[in-house]
């Protein structure tokens, strides 16, 4: 004997009361390493993780997210950091060789514990960019799925998603996978230009041929202290805007 349709249908939402909604649509995430938040196992890794959960007990207006590139700014960055954003309350979180998985574990585990920034500057992806470790739609997804973290903890904070820094004295295939990187996180439905706003200033580091002069990005990938400058008068009017002037 056959069940009425009504049966099958209750039958039906009653399974679906049991696993969640989440359940459901789980397979449409993403599931690669990129998003699989996860730690370093090196010990000044960790030094340097505490050291960043530490500073969230300290007044923070302004937050920088992202790997040596943005770490760097208490190295070959630091007069310029001094100039331009240490009277703003800034505080820095960058550790050096990170991914978008190391950066999304960190901020599940203290590095946004307790602030509230105004804006939060984000640069990371390029060491996901190595060789096949990564395509670029993974990186991508790395991104956003960082951004999506600093929008659910941190709902009041904008957030400046900065495109991933070309690479290489010259033109190469490591800067179009990049180029990709950034034209699809660019083209995310989240980029608003209000909360989430998606920067490329790229260009300014290059010179008319295309190539990576040496002075600004010695080893073609690091900057140098005039490759921060560069960079700190690149987002000055945003910072400016969202935090306030110097």
């Amino acid at each position: 004997m056959r069940r009425p349709v009504s049966c099958w249908l209750l039958a039906l939402l009653t399974c679906l009361s049991f696993v969640g909604p989440s359940a459901v649509f789980a397979a449409e995430a993403p599931t690669h390493d990129a998003v699989t938040a996860v730690p370093r196992e090196e010990d000044w890794w960790t030094e340097r993780q505490e050291v960043i959960n530490g500073r969230t007990k300290e007044q923070v207006d302004l937050l920088f997210i992202g790997d040596s590139i943005t770490h760097g700014w208490e190295g070959d960055g630091k007069d310029v950091w001094a100039k331009y954003f240490a009277p703003r309350h800034a505080m820095n979180a960058g550790i050096g060789g990170d991914r978008t998985q190391h950066v999304l574990w960190r901020l599940q585990h203290g590095n946004l514990e307790g602030i509230r920034p105004k804006l939060a500057v984000l640069m990371i992806g390029t060491n996901n960019s190595n060789g096949e470790d990564n395509t670029a739609t993974e990186i991508a997804d790395g991104i956003k799925a960082i951004v999506t973290e600093l929008r659910t903890k941190l709902p009041e904070t904008k957030v400046l998603v900065l495109a991933i820094f070309p690479r290489g004295d010259k033109p190469n295939p490591q800067r179009d996978k990049i180029s990709e990187v950034n034209k699809q996180v660019a083209a995310w439905d989240q980029i608003d230009g209000k909360n989430v706003i998606y920067f490329d200033f790229g260009d300014k580091f290059l010179a008319a041929d295309g190539s990576l002069p040496a002075d600004i990005m010695p080893d073609f990938l690091h900057l140098s202290p005039q490759g921060y400058e560069i960079w700190a008068e690149a987002i000055e009017p945003q910072v400016a805007e969202i935090v306030g002037p110097k």
